[in-house]
């Protein structure tokens, strides 16, 4: 299986997108941005315009073996639509990108066997994972850093950072692309991964070393009465595919 198509090429699809090229792998990627679609092709990505909640078809785009999943959209019925056209497509595989806010603060490390909240983020999962035209794996990832996106940019203009005593669950975006090359090299396929760094410093530790290490102003804190925390594991994710992180210090960005 050679040929992937990544619905959404941004901040980490199109990066993905490269690195799979450089494998040797065929890409078609999305966007649903006109004046994206040149950025596309002049990185050798063939461009589609997709955007799921216009219930169009999108034949050309999903003739491939491997679908990854790389938008932000919550749209039930959108998804809906899109996995049918998925079950008479040629894709075997679909990985979705999913996030660790399925799960509640529940002062608690958190495993993919914990329970997660009623969202329609944790509704799209199932549908994916029920499916049984295809086999997909659900990659949630914390919160995602690294390029342009970078920590000391966040709570700007006065607004507090709240739980200053709760922990950091952060992502580099290299790891998020190694992982995703590892599930589809190791072909680990129906399962359900956390992927987070093992670093959990205080959202006031890291927080305050962000803007720090950017000279920007000191973050200001709520003084949260009610202490909320949950602590994201990637055992699974580690043990499974023999993963390492490689940014696995969260106060060395």
């Amino acid at each position: 299986m050679r040929n992937v198509s990544i619905l959404g090429c941004g901040w980490l699809g199109k990066p993905l997108a490269i690195s799979l090229l450089d494998e040797g792998y065929s890409l078609k990627g999305s966007t649903t941005r006109e004046e994206k679609l040149a950025l596309l092709e002049d990185n050798n990505i063939e461009p589609f315009i997709v955007d799921i909640s216009s219930f169009e078809e999108f034949d050309d785009f999903l003739y491939t073996d491997i679908l990854i999943i790389a938008i932000t959209s919550k749209d039930i019925d959108g998804f809906e639509h899109l996995i049918a056209q998925i079950e008479n497509s040629s894709i075997q595989k679909v990985i979705f990108i999913s996030s660790t806010s399925v799960y509640a603060r529940a002062n608690k490390v958190m495993t993919e066997d914990d329970e997660i909240l009623n969202t329609p983020l944790s509704t799209i999962e199932n549908l994916f994972r029920e499916n049984t035209f295809f086999e997909t794996t659900i990659l949630r990832f914390a919160g995602l850093f690294g390029g342009e996106r970078h920590p000391s940019n966040w709570f700007n203009n006065g607004r507090k950072i709240p739980q200053p005593k709760g922990f950091v669950n952060m992502i580099h975006k290299e790891d998020c692309i190694a992982i995703i090359h590892e599930i589809i090299n190791q072909n680990c396929w129906s399962q359900t991964f956390n992927a987070c760094s093992n670093h959990h410093p205080t959202r006031r530790e890291f927080y305050t070393i962000a803007k720090l290490s950017a000279d920007c102003e000191l973050p200001e804190f709520e003084e949260n009465e009610v202490y909320e925390w949950k602590i994201i594991s990637s055992k699974k994710v580690q043990e499974i595919l023999g993963y390492t992180f490689t940014h696995d210090n969260l106060l060395e960005i």
